[in-house]
């Protein structure tokens, strides 16, 4: 089977401060940030809302994506979540697993 790999965006809110990562497992990873299970900027910050994210297919495609992204500025990166989720809505229920 292929590997699938993801990078994503999470935020404290509407255009609150964001999050960039990549990770294997998108709702695994998720719900660690949800759940403050690790301490770190998203803990720090509240970023808890699932805003964007890309299927990168292998490991190496999201880890070099997440790194080229961010070198973005803000803006870029609020175009990219703007385009792709406009009420910034959390995208979590979508990739839980049941």
């Amino acid at each position: 089977m292929e590997e699938q790999a993801f990078v994503y965006i999470m935020a404290s809110g509407f255009n609150g401060t964001i999050y960039l990562g990549s990770t294997l497992n998108l709702a695994k990873r998720v719900w660690e940030h949800r759940n403050a299970v690790v301490a770190g900027f998203t803990k720090k910050y509240d970023c808890k809302l699932l805003v964007w994210y890309e299927l990168a297919g292998s490991w190496e495609a999201a880890r070099q994506r997440e790194l080229h992204m961010k070198e973005w500025k803000r803006d870029w990166k609020l175009r990219e979540i703007n385009g792709f989720n406009p009420s910034w809505d959390d995208l979590y229920d979508r990739i839980a697993r049941p």
